[in-house]
């Protein structure tokens, strides 16, 4: 059977949660976090390597709380995302910066502990499964393409807002054959009265409840590595020095490269409703999520 590695962002913070670490919130019926499931379900797919992509302050913390139980169960490595980890030509751009560089450099980390296929996703979003076994299945294909190509799971609009504030989501523009022709990283996407508005600034526009969006699961392969490296210096040579928040993010570069005509991506279609911990006031909602979901047999009380 053919190899896949399942990427796990966990390095932020989780400003909107109240400043705790809400990927390592427990939310399963013996104690279980969102990162629990996805691996169960990645695994149950085929995937048969974790690696979780951690801040070194967080990593005594993280191996307590999921790290050593995932260990005695799969093929498990780590990689370490720091606001200082930069070429050192660029050094001087971490001064005075709080937070990583963003999703692009969180999975350019992955660069010396991934080799083969792998998926990429949230640390503290639920995707459902029919998600990993469509990606496992595309990443595992033999690919003869002209140009590079990769896989994006997308979801519908509508099964991934939160009823407690804004999101930030991928819009995305997909053709007849299920290709990528753009993708818009749009901010404060919220529900309102049956719908969703756009809330930009003072301005707030209409979202169409049934676009694609992407929430950052993307079938990449290690080549993909070069490409995120060369870009990531292009980056830092580009923004001026003090800007501390602007970052490189997965949606933003994927896009640049699709106009460019340097990639294709594939949209694979997911109808399962999404969940995650992105405020506090949507934890219990969660935890009642999961527990409808080991009540109706699709998981076990106890995981692992």
């Amino acid at each position: 059977m053919s190899k896949a590695t399942l990427v796990i962002m966990a390095a932020g913070i989780g400003s909107r949660f109240g400043g705790g670490i809400k990927q390592l919130e427990p939310v399963g019926p013996n104690g279980e976090i969102i990162m629990d499931y996805s691996i169960y379900d990645a695994m149950e797919a085929g995937f048969d390597k974790v690696v979780f992509v951690i801040r070194k302050d967080l990593e005594k913390d993280f191996k307590e709380v999921i790290g050593n139980r995932i260990e005695q169960i799969v093929d498990t490595a780590y990689a370490y995302q720091e606001i200082d980890d930069l070429p050192e030509q660029y050094a001087e751009r971490s001064k005075d910066r709080t937070k990583p560089w963003g999703t692009g450099q969180a999975i350019l980390c992955c660069k010396d502990v991934v080799d083969t296929p792998f998926l990429v996703i949230n640390a503290d979003d639920y995707y459902g499964k029919e998600a990993y076994a469509e990606a496992y299945r595309y990443l595992t294909e033999e690919k003869q393409a002209e140009k590079m190509e990769i896989c994006m799971v997308g979801f519908v609009l509508k099964n991934t807002l939160s009823d407690h504030g804004g999101v930030t989501r991928g819009i995305c523009h997909v053709d007849g054959n299920s290709m990528l022709t753009d993708v818009v990283e749009t901010h404060g996407i919220e529900k309102r009265n049956g719908g969703a508005l756009i809330c930009d600034g003072e301005q707030e526009i209409e979202a169409d409840m049934e676009s694609v969006v992407s929430m950052n699961m993307w079938g990449l392969r290690p080549d993909f590595f070069q490409v995120l490296e060369s870009g990531f210096e292009k980056f830092l040579s580009d923004i001026e020095v003090g800007n501390l928040k602007t970052e490189y993010l997965l949606p933003t570069i994927i896009g640049g490269l699709l106009q460019e005509g340097k990639i294709a991506v594939k949209v694979l279609g997911s109808k399962d409703k999404w969940f995650g911990v992105t405020y506090k006031e949507d934890k219990d909602s969660v935890v009642s999520a999961v527990r409808g979901l080991v009540d109706a047999g699709l998981y076990p009380e106890k995981l692992f």
